[in-house]
C-alpha cells in the first residue's frame, strides 16, 4: 500500500473520529463541564490504547529528547482540547467545530516553517479559504449589522488558541512517531495526558466525580475515548509513513461530521453567513488534500 493511500486512509480516519468524538464532547461539555468530559474520556481512551499496545507491542528506546517531545506533546495536545471544550461548553457546536478547522493552518504553518516541509499552489488556495471561512464563520454578524458592532461569537476565542496548541501538537507528534512508532507514541501521550489532568486538577482543585451522572453519560463518554483513542492511532500510524502536510488536512475535515451532527440532532441554528463562512472552511480542507 503506497504512502499517499495509507495518508488518505488514516486521514479519513481521524476525520470520523475526531469528527463524532468532538460532537459528544460538545453536548456533554455542556452537562458535566469540559474538564470531567475529557478527563474521563481520556480514561476510557487510555484503555483503548492499552488494548492496542497489548496487541501490537514491539520494543522500542526513549531517548531523552524522545521522553521530552512526548511530555510536550501530552501538554500541547491537553489544552489544545480543554480549550476546544471550553469553547463547545460556551459556545455554538456548529461554529466552534467550523473555526476549529484552523488547527490544519497551524500545523501547516509549523510543517513549512520549521520541518522543510511544502505546499502546492492549490494547498495554499486552500489554507486561504481555511482561515476566510473560519473568520466568516467566527462573527456573530447579527451584531455587526444591527448595532455596528465587531463581536467574535462566544466560544471562538477559546477555539482560535485550542486550534494552536493542537496544530503544534500534530507535528510534535510526526517527530515521535518517526522515532519510536505510532504505537509508543499513542499509549505514551495518553498516560501523561491523564498524569497532567490528575495534577492540575489536584492543584486546581476542580471535582473530577461523575458518580451523580446517569448511566447513559458514563456510557457515551467511555464510548467517546474508544472513538478518539482509535483516531489518534490511525493518524499516528498514518504520520510514521506519509507526511503531516497531507494527513492533517484531511483529518481536519472532521468539521463535516461534527456540524452534520449538530445540524441534524441538536437542531443548531446559524446566520446564513456563517452557514456561508462553514461551507468555504469545510471546502479549504478538501482543496488542501490535493
Amino acid at each position: 500500500m503506497g504512502s499517499t493511500l495509507v495518508g488518505l486512509i488514516s486521514g479519513l480516519g481521524g476525520m470520523f473520529g475526531w469528527g463524532i468524538y468532538d460532537f459528544f464532547a460538545g453536548v456533554y461539555s455542556k452537562k458535566i463541564g469540559p474538564y470531567r468530559t475529557f478527563f474521563w474520556s481520556q480514561c476510557s481512551g487510555l484503555l483503548c490504547s492499552t488494548l492496542f499496545f497489548i496487541l501490537f507491542y514491539t520494543p522500542c528506546h526513549l531517548t531523552v529528547s524522545t521522553t521530552a517531545f512526548l511530555v510536550i506533546a501530552a501538554l500541547l495536545y491537553s489544552a489544545g482540547y480543554l480549550f476546544f471544550m471550553r469553547g463547545f461548553e460556551i459556545g455554538n457546536i456548529s461554529v466552534v467545530a467550523a473555526i476549529m478547522n484552523l488547527w490544519a493552518v497551524f500545523t501547516m504553518l509549523f510543517a513549512f516553517l520549521f520541518m522543510g516541509q511544502r505546499l502546492t499552489p492549490l494547498q495554499l488556495l486552500g489554507v486561504v479559504m481555511i482561515i476566510s471561512g473560519a473568520t466568516l464563520a467566527s462573527l456573530n454578524w447579527s451584531d455587526i449589522i444591527n448595532n455596528k458592532k465587531f463581536q467574535l461569537a462566544s466560544g471562538v476565542k477559546e477555539t482560535v488558541i485550542g486550534a494552536c496548541f493542537f496544530g503544534l501538537f500534530w507535528n510534535i507528534s510526526e517527530i515521535v512517531s518517526e522515532q519510536i512508532g505510532w504505537l509508543h507514541t499513542t499509549w505514551f501521550v495518553k498516560v501523561l495526558i491523564l498524569i497532567f489532568l490528575f495534577l492540575f486538577s489536584s492543584l486546581s482543585c476542580r471535582k473530577l466525580n461523575i458518580m451523580k451522572s446517569t448511566k447513559k453519560t458514563k456510557a457515551m463518554i467511555l464510548i467517546m475515548g474508544f472513538v478518539e483513542a482509535g483516531a489518534v492511532a490511525i493518524v499516528n500510524f498514518g504520520l510514521t509513513v506519509g507526511d503531516a502536510i497531507l494527513i492533517t488536512p484531511i483529518a481536519s475535515a472532521l468539521s463535516v461530521v461534527t456540524i452534520s451532527m449538530a445540524v441534524l440532532f441538536l437542531k443548531d441554528r446559524v446566520s446564513r453567513l456563517q452557514g456561508m463562512g462553514m461551507l468555504v472552511a469545510v471546502s479549504g480542507i478538501i482543496v488542501t488534500g490535493f
